[in-house]
């Protein structure tokens, strides 16, 4: 009865739950993939740098169309015998497609390529003709200082790094580069635009608090690569973006720098301990992405620094984490989105929300001291 006691209390005192990174020092691994088959240019072994091309490949030229039976007041299947290219031909912006002549050759009528590219079809029951553009050429880069570890064919690479990680809650923006420069003098102060100059070129630049717009906007005009903070206002985030932020995957952004928050939104202050990683890599070169997702198949933004000793001993990327009564955790759902708690109950049965859906769920402790009951799947473990 006390053994059978015993080993329910154990089961309901931890849970698995996804974890935020914070490491000094871990050994990872990051998977580069084309979009499509390509060509690989590294191999196994091979030491590279963050903006190495490692792979590349040719996405499809976009598909145009044009009307010569409308050029040339032809009918549709007439078009044939006035064509002067074949199908699969390659053609220059301004070659003549099609020639019309009339009145025993007096008249002539031509129609021209409107592009560079392939003619791929000619249809003489429309009258119309496909070009096919120039292929777009796409170079895949290492995105981490590191070694090649396996090469997946005609795909891409997986590369491991030692490293220091920092993951964020929350990102846009995607893959950058740049020195990391440490704005602020303690992680409570805001980053604003007056810390933001000339110099922060092309740097990653981190602050402690809350980023303002304004700042944001100033480090568009210098130049910077990416901003790290602990924390923004909604409305600033969605002023900066253009529109609300969605559920979706972020980091297609058609924005000019990378962002990054360490802590939630609102007035927070990034931690100590992710600030004090920080001022310790301080000139090093970073690689920063912003993509986030927080649904299934989670993806972190993160920041990653490669180390100049990679023989020495390194934390492994860990697996899923076990939370236990203490953990630190921060919720990552509405109505309570970026706050920090500390677990104080794990239930060992499912609980009936308001929904009406039963699911598994902890209590926390928010840092006002007020507890909050929660499902499991709306936290994650902060892992320092």
């Amino acid at each position: 009865m006390t053994d059978t006691s015993t080993h329910r209390e154990t089961r309901a005192a931890h849970a698995y739950t996804p974890g935020l990174r914070i490491s000094e020092r871990a050994t990872v691994c990051r998977l580069r993939r084309l979009p499509l088959p390509g060509q690989v240019h590294v191999a196994v072994g091979d030491q590279v740098a963050a903006t190495d091309i490692v792979a590349s490949t040719q996405l499809p030229g976009r598909v145009h169309t044009l009307n010569i039976a409308h050029e040339l007041n032809c009918q549709p299947d007439e078009i044939g015998r006035f064509m002067v290219k074949s199908e699969g031909e390659p053609v220059r912006h301004g070659d003549i497609l099609a020639e019309s002549k009339a009145f025993f050759g007096l008249f002539h009528s031509f129609v021209r390529a409107p592009i560079e590219g392939t003619i791929e079809a000619i249809s003489t029951t429309t009258g119309q003709v496909l070009f096919r553009g120039e292929p777009l050429p796409v170079n895949l880069h290492a995105y981490v200082d590191g070694t090649v570890v396996e090469v997946h064919a005609d795909e891409g690479v997986t590369i491991e790094t030692t490293c220091a990680l920092v993951q964020g809650i929350f990102g846009i923006g995607g893959e950058r580069y740049g020195q990391l420069r440490v704005l602020t003098e303690t992680p409570e102060q805001p980053l604003t635009a007056d810390l933001i100059d000339a110099s922060c070129r092309g740097a990653v630049l981190i602050g402690g608090g809350p980023v303002a717009l304004d700042a944001l906007q100033a480090a568009i005009e210098v130049g910077a690569s990416a901003v790290v903070t602990g924390a923004i206002e909604s409305p600033d985030l969605d002023s900066f973006i253009g529109h609300p932020i969605g559920v979706a995957i972020t980091g297609q952004e058609n924005i000019p720098i990378s962002l990054i928050v360490t802590e939630g939104f609102g007035q927070l202050p990034m931690a100590e301990r992710t600030f004090g990683i920080f001022r310790s890599l301080q000139g090093r070169r970073a690689s920063v992405s912003g993509a986030t997702q927080i649904r299934a198949g989670v993806i972190r933004p993160e920041v990653v620094v490669a180390t100049e000793q990679p023989g020495e001993q390194s934390e492994a990327e860990a697996p899923t984490p076990y939370m236990t009564i203490g953990s630190p955790i921060r919720l990552i759902r509405a109505p309570y989105f970026g706050q920090l708690a500390k677990v104080v109950e794990l239930p060992p049965e499912p609980v009936q929300l308001e929904t009406e859906a039963r699911v598994r769920v902890l209590r926390g402790r928010l840092s006002d001291g007020s507890v909050v009951t929660v499902p499991r799947a709306n936290v994650e473990m902060i892992q320092r």
